[in-house]
C-alpha cells in the first residue's frame, strides 16, 4: 500500500495518515493562547508535579544540549534550562502559534538567549545526526502519525551516550480507578475546553487520543526497538501519566 492509501487514528476517527498532522495543528493552533491555563484546570495543576519528576530523574547538566519536541509554549525547556544554566535548549513544534506563545514566557523570564524555537515535523527533524545530548517529549508523542518514525529521529539526532525521556498521558493498571478518570475525562474536559477555549472539539480529541495510545510496556517495548538501550519506565498519579526514559548507547 503506498503512503496515499495508509490510515491512522485521529482520536477516534480514521483519517489518511497524510491528513493527520495538519489536523493535530489545527487543534493546537485553535488552543495555542489558552493551552497553559487549560493545562492547570485539566490536571488540577499535577502537570507541574509531572514534569518535576521528569527533571528530577532526567538530572539537567550544565553544558547539555536539549532538545525539546512537540515544545509547544516552552514549560520543559524553562525546567532544564532553570536546572542547568549554562545548558542550552531547541524547542521544536509543528505549530507555530503554540512557539510564539512559548517566545513570549521566555522573554518574560529572561531566557531568550539560552533558547532556540523551530518550527518542525517530529518525524523529519532538522537536526544533523548526533546534535543532542538530551531528547525529551511531554505530551506530544501521541499526536504523532508514526510513533516509530519519531523514535527513530530521536535516536538520530542524539549523541552517543545521549538521552530520550518521554512524559505521556498513559493507562492506570486497575480497571475500576480507569473507569472513573475515563467518566471525568469524557465528561469535564470537553466541557472545560468550550468554557476556556470555546473549543470543544480539540478537548474532545486529546482525550481520545490518550485512549489510542500504548500501553505502558508496549510503549517500553517501541523505544527499545528504535535502538535505544537501558529502557525503564515510572508510573506518575498511579499511571494517568508515565515516563519513559532509554540511552542511545
Amino acid at each position: 500500500m503506498d503512503d496515499q492509501g495508509k490510515t491512522t487514528h485521529f482520536g477516534n476517527q480514521t483519517v489518511a495518515e497524510d491528513e493527520k498532522a495538519g489536523l493535530v495543528q489545527g487543534v493546537f493552533t485553535s488552543v495555542a493562547s489558552r493551552y497553559d491555563v487549560m493545562n492547570d484546570l485539566m490536571s488540577v495543576g499535577i502537570h507541574r508535579v509531572w514534569k518535576d519528576a521528569m527533571m528530577d530523574w532526567l538530572a539537567p547538566r550544565n553544558g547539555a544540549r536539549l532538545l525539546d519536541v512537540a515544545g509547544g509554549t516552552g514549560d520543559i525547556a524553562f525546567r532544564f534550562l532553570k536546572r542547568a544554566p549554562a545548558a542550552q535548549a531547541t524547542v521544536c513544534d509543528l505549530t507555530a502559534s503554540m512557539l510564539e506563545a512559548g517566545r513570549q514566557r521566555a522573554e518574560a523570564e529572561h531566557l531568550s538567549d539560552r533558547l532556540e524555537w523551530l518550527v518542525g515535523d517530529a518525524m523529519a527533524l532538522p537536526f544533523e545526526d548526533n546534535s543532542f545530548d538530551v531528547y525529551t517529549i511531554s505530551f506530544g508523542i501521541r499526536n504523532v502519525t508514526r510513533i516509530e518514525d519519531a523514535l527513530s529521529e530521536a535516536y538520530r539526532v542524539l549523541k552517543p551516550g545521549g538521552r530520550l525521556m518521554v512524559l505521556e498521558f498513559s493507562q492506570i493498571p486497575n480497571d475500576g480507578l480507569q473507569w472513573m478518570y475515563d467518566r471525568y475525562s469524557y465528561n469535564v474536559i470537553p466541557a472545560m475546553g468550550q468554557v476556556v477555549t470555546g473549543d470543544r472539539d480539540s478537548y474532545q480529541y486529546l482525550v481520545e487520543s490518550i485512549r489510542k495510545f500504548p500501553q505502558q510496556d508496549v510503549f517500553a517495548r517501541m523505544i527499545s526497538d528504535a535502538g535505544f538501550g537501558q529502557v525503564k519506565y515510572r508510573n506518575l498519579t498511579m499511571g494517568i501519566a508515565a515516563l519513559h526514559s532509554g540511552w542511545k548507547l
